[in-house]
């Protein structure tokens, strides 16, 4: 059995936001061609990602966020939400595969047919808001893989460990008070969204960090931090909202962590897992603009996941 599951879809390739814009497609080809000159592409089994539902969408969404995101939609040309948000004519549906893609990863992983899975997928979520999309991001895909685990696979735990540079604001709104679910955070701060350090909910473990902080640091965080908190929680599934903007060569944001950063801690984490959740991870990229190290960072992170 292939262990890890690799799941995206060419629709995710089409959502274009223009030629200027630093969530590009090209960000997903870079992974894939990453993969393929380091030779692990043979390693995962492969999987389309289906659209989200309505029904799926509204545990973590509103209607009326729903209804305004289709009827925003263009059929021609770019239309902006916010200065750092638009959509052409692909959006709507890549988004709906977005969302789709963490919805099956947790079918396959729950079914055990694999042990955990990564899904290659665009636009990003952890900044889409139950009422509001921003930040590159129109629906919460890890929100609404982390509630399909909760609604229709019946776990009582879950957990959310998010290491984007910036903070998931979207992921909190969606969550906050909610104690099934235990969210674990770093980013920069003061940063983009400007949020996240004033009064969190309970289930809330954000933990900010100062421009120029490095792997060291972080590491410090995880270890001392987060995986006490976790542990104590005993997720029963794990959910990353794997950015790779905090990396030392991403000019997006000023945190200073490396290709080996990420594979220690998806190591703590895939730990974790076998710990409490029955090794069950599910993994959703979020940022990550330096193409190079991008793809770098997500080949490291994939191969401890499936233990290249």
């Amino acid at each position: 059995m292939t262990s890890t599951a690799f799941i995206t879809h060419r629709d995710c390739h089409l959502h274009d936001m223009g030629s200027f814009h630093p969530e590009s497609p090209a960000r997903l080809a870079a992974i894939s061609d990453q993969m393929i000159a380091q030779g692990i592409d043979p390693y995962f089994a492969y999987h389309e990602a289906p659209l989200a539902t309505f029904e799926q969408l509204l545990r973590v969404h509103t209607a009326a966020h729903l209804e305004r995101l289709k009827r925003s939609a263009p059929e021609l040309g770019i239309v902006h939400l916010d200065p750092d948000t638009a959509m052409c004519p692909h959006t709507w549906q890549a988004a709906l595969r977005s969302a789709g893609a963490g919805v099956r990863a947790v079918d396959l992983v729950m079914a055990g047919e694999v042990q955990n899975a990564f899904c290659a997928v665009r636009p990003p979520g952890h900044h889409a808001e139950r009422a509001s999309a921003m930040g590159f991001c129109f629906f919460n895909n890890v929100a609404v893989a982390a509630a399909h685990a909760l609604a229709a696979h019946g776990l009582s735990r879950v957990a959310v460990v998010d290491f984007d540079v910036h903070h998931g604001n979207g992921t909190e709104d969606c969550f906050k008070e909610d104690g099934r679910v235990l969210m674990a955070s770093i980013f920069q701060h003061p940063f983009y969204p400007y949020s996240g350090t004033e009064n969190p909910a309970p289930n809330m473990l954000n933990v900010p960090l100062p421009a120029g902080t490095d792997g060291e640091e972080f590491r410090m965080v995880v270890s001392d931090v987060w995986l006490p908190r976790l542990r104590e929680f005993r997720p029963e599934m794990l959910f990353i909202s794997a950015g790779f903007d905090a990396h030392y060569e991403d000019d997006m944001g000023n945190l200073k962590l490396l290709e080996k950063d990420y594979a220690w801690v998806t190591e703590q984490l895939k730990r974790l897992a076998a710990e409490t959740a029955g090794g069950r991870i599910v993994s959703i990229l979020e940022g990550g603009y330096s193409l190079s190290a991008l793809a770098r960072s997500v080949t490291a992170h994939l191969r401890v996941l499936a233990d290249l």
